[in-house]
């Protein structure tokens, strides 16, 4: 906000934004999110729905405007009150557990966070799925403290260009406008022959604190700097000195904001340094080395993300004892002794370091994140755990879910509060409004998934405007762009991290029968994509360059659009709009997944690949499989077969249902297939259920391990 004296009113207005906006609990509350906009709409919307950016940004007249105005005040007064219900209401676990169980503290290492687009520190999935988790764990009222990096640029913002390649670019954040609460503390990580000096933030989470690490500091040497520049960037030195700093300087930051905390959940392998201090420290205190793992092991949760051998981090194991060094000292473990923690064949002086089979060999609590990811794991691990088979492989899978509130259009909200009752501020992990889906009329469902969809279409009309604009394109084309679309037809979106595997452009492989598809007359279909690949991942870059090409090829012009810069605003826009979401991974190389859970909130349908989350799911009448679950190792074969799968059931299921209508315009079969999908997809795929099989499952039998 510019500089000027403000009335006694707008001062106090000024005091009520910044403390809403300094809990992220107003990410997930409708009513805050509608104060927070009525500010100033247009700059709510340049600043990615940033509040405290907003409040920057505004003229202070309209801020003085909007101090006196009864209409923005009552929407501040509905937001407070929200905030005081969520925070004041006893939840779930303080209700459930007693005595020593309510002793649990947990602490859970993360690489990235997604908790809003206005907040850049998350690439993909990943974080996606921490910062459900941890909205999960402060509405379940779990005990719980979340440990990271503060990135300066986040990941990258992704721009396409005229030929439809992929420009990164890296702004830096100004962290004086974001949440942010300096803890007044700072530590001294041990990294190789020296120290690196990091600052402690806080980003407060509803009930939970996430403190991230700072090394951007004035007077620090570029080396240190760079460790907490941005994400997943650089080479392998800087990216295991960054994993250094989250596993050990993470541990060093719980101390030194008095966080004790009686379980640690690596979520990935990034932070398995964290186990290394932890055995350290028993080890200082005179117990064995084989005692100190054995006692850290039996309180560590590990959780494995990615199904792919090539997709785990290794490292020579030179580079690590140099960067370990004072660790390994005061461990008492030689180079080579410390690399057999982290090698699948101890004694193999030529296999590096890997950093989840450090997390395999200090953890006892063990996990993949969907049941058929789970088989994977215990088959890709069996290495590690000498002479078994893989059913004797102790990885267990606690399948991933989302954060409703998250996710949930607003117009969703409003439906199910009035006609499921739902109860937002005192849920619990079995909670199930969706069982009375029955309650609502097929009426009102047709009308929440048109309001939804006209909603996306406008999104995606201004979307690609802008690009065009952004580029300097002709004003034919922004013209264009301003009447493409339909908010009748048929939609369909993919939309994820563009990782190869994940195959965006398979659709395009059966382009004569997607091009009859989507122009056939009365019937129309079109298809919505975005997605981001690692800026140094050729091959994804190129299926975005792909996909660009065939959105302006004769026939799909118009029908097809890709849009740039996908975070969690796009997410949430193609998740509540879409009548279909696409996903036609290589199986089984989709660990879960979870963009899949999401447009079932909004009575969208999954058509997918038998792969990751959707195996669990998938029935029959909740959506549609596409092939089957035989696995082709051929790569021109398989993925010859899953395109036409994909257009079979396309052509021959998803669109003849959509368009059969009743007598009144509406598709009774769709709505019924609608239903089922509400009725079964979110009572299971949900953070909440998830964080409450964590605690019953997990946690809970940590930490009386570590009591005992």
């Amino acid at each position: 906000m510019q500089t000027t004296r403000l009335s006694t009113s707008a001062k106090a207005l000024e005091r009520r934004v910044r403390t809403l906006a300094m809990d992220l609990g107003w990410t997930w509350c409708p009513a805050a999110k509608r104060a927070f906009a009525a500010l100033d709409p247009r700059e709510w919307e340049a600043t990615k729905h940033a509040p405290l950016t907003t409040l920057q940004r505004m003229h202070p007249a309209r801020l003085e405007a909007c101090a006196t105005d009864p209409a923005v005040l009552a929407l501040f007064d509905e937001a407070e009150r929200a905030r005081e219900a969520r925070l004041g209401t006893k939840a779930w676990f303080t209700r459930r557990h007693r005595g020593a169980d309510a002793r649990l503290r947990v602490a859970y290492f993360c690489s990235e966070y997604a908790l809003h687009e206005s907040l850049p520190q998350y690439s993909g999935g990943l974080g996606v799925l921490a910062g459900d988790h941890v909205k999960s764990a402060s509405d379940l009222g779990i005990p719980f403290v979340g440990v990271g990096l503060l990135y300066q640029h986040g990941y990258y913002i992704q721009e396409l260009q005229g030929d439809g390649s992929t420009r990164a670019l890296y702004p830096r954040y100004d962290s004086s406008q974001l949440p942010l609460v300096d803890t007044g503390k700072e530590i001294l990580c041990p990294l190789g022959r020296g120290e690196v000096r990091a600052r402690i933030w806080r980003l407060q989470v509803g009930r939970v604190p996430l403190y991230l690490l700072d090394t951007d500091l004035p007077g620090a040497p570029r080396a240190h700097r760079e460790l907490t520049e941005g994400l997943y960037k650089g080479a392998p030195d800087l990216r295991l000195r960054q994993q250094v700093l989250l596993g050990v300087g993470g541990m060093l930051a719980l101390d030194a904001v008095g966080e004790r905390p009686t379980v640690v959940h690596l979520n990935e392998g990034h932070a398995a340094f964290a186990n290394v201090e932890r055995m350290r420290r028993l080890v200082a205190r005179g117990a064995s080395l084989e005692a100190a793992r054995a006692q850290v092991a039996r309180t560590s949760v590990f959780t494995t993300h990615t199904p792919v051998p090539a997709g785990h981090d290794r490292y020579p194991a030179a580079l690590v004892a140099k960067h370990l060094a004072p660790l390994l000292r005061e461990l008492g473990l030689s180079r080579e002794a410390f690399a057999d923690l982290g090698r699948e064949r101890a004694g193999d002086r030529n296999e590096p370091l890997c950093m989840t089979v450090l997390g395999l060999r200090t953890s006892a609590q063990i996990n993949g994140v969907s049941r058929l990811h789970g088989r994977v794991s215990r088959e890709m691990w069996t290495g590690a755990y000498g002479d078994c088979t893989p059913d004797e492989v102790p990885i267990g899978s606690v399948t991933n879910g989302v954060h409703v509130r998250t996710w949930l259009a607003p117009e969703a909200e409003d439906l199910y509060a009035r006609r499921l009752k739902v109860k937002w501020d005192a849920p619990s992990p079995t909670d199930d409004p969706w069982s009375r889906v029955d309650a609502i009329t097929d009426e009102e469902l047709w009308e929440l998934r048109r309001t939804l969809r006209a909603r996306l279409v406008h999104f995606v009309r201004a979307r690609l405007a802008r690009q065009a604009e952004r580029r300097g394109a002709p004003a034919a084309e922004v013209a264009a762009a301003w009447r493409t679309f339909d908010e009748d037809a048929l939609t369909l979106a993919f939309a994820r991290r563009f990782a190869t595997y994940k195959r965006a452009p398979l659709i395009f492989r059966e382009a004569k029968r997607l091009r009859r598809l989507l122009a056939k007359p009365g019937q129309p279909v079109q298809l919505v994509f975005a997605g981001k690949a690692h800026p140094d991942d050729r091959g994804g870059q190129s299926y975005a360059q792909q996909i660009h090409e065939w959105s302006r090829a004769e026939g799909f012009e118009g029908r097809v659009a890709l849009l740039e810069e996908y975070d969690m605003e796009v997410g949430r826009m193609l998740t509540s709009g879409a009548d279909v979401w696409l996903n036609n991974p290589i199986r089984p190389h989709e660990a879960s997944g979870t963009s899949g859970m999401k447009p079932p909130l909004h009575g969208g349908l999954n058509a997918s690949i038998l792969d990751g989350w959707w195996p669990e799911s998938f029935d029959g009448t909740n959506g549609w499989a596409v092939g089957d679950e035989r696995e082709l190792a051929d790569p021109e074969r398989r993925d010859a077969r899953d395109a036409r799968a994909l257009l079979t059931v396309l052509e021959k299921e998803i669109a003849p249902l959509f368009w059969r209508r009743d007598r009144g315009g509406l598709p009774r079969g769709w709505i019924q297939r609608m239903r089922a999908s509400l009725r079964t997809v979110p009572p299971a795929f949900n953070t909440h259920r998830m964080v409450g099989d964590y605690v019953k499952n997990a946690y809970l039998p940590a930490h009386r391990a570590g009591q005992a």
